[in-house]
């Protein structure tokens, strides 16, 4: 899942170009302001490419991530929009907890500054 996670990771970063749209954000917010208010994939066709031959192991990967976290898989593995997209969520969820200005200002309003750090060290 390599391919995903970049790029995934140069979304991330892309919309970081502009700090101040994040301007403010909490620390625990960036993750869902990043990768949750707008879905990444629209089009089938659009998450079957994100997706390539690795749709079985996101679908795992789903799998894992939400019984462990929500007791439950809820999402639809069958549909290839949702996949794509709950995908991108968690590999989001990821990227983001790797960086240490982010683990450090988790309770805090992220300053433009912290914005510019947080994507220098994705």
């Amino acid at each position: 899942m390599n391919a995903q996670t970049k790029y995934i990771k140069q979304d991330i970063k892309d919309q970081l170009q502009d700090p101040y749209e994040f301007e403010d954000t909490q620390g625990a917010e960036l993750h869902h302001e990043t990768c949750n208010t707008v879905l990444m994939f629209n089009s089938k066709k659009d998450a079957e490419n994100f997706l390539g031959s690795d749709l079985l192991e996101a679908m795992k990967k789903i799998k894992e991530y939400e019984e462990s976290n929500f007791g439950e898989c809820t999402t639809d593995l069958f549909d290839v929009l949702k996949v794509a997209n709950m995908l991108a969520y968690i590999l989001g969820e990821e990227i983001l907890n790797e960086s240490e200005t982010l683990q450090d200002k988790w309770d805090d309003c992220l300053s433009i500054e912290d914005l510019k750090q947080i994507e220098k060290e994705l």
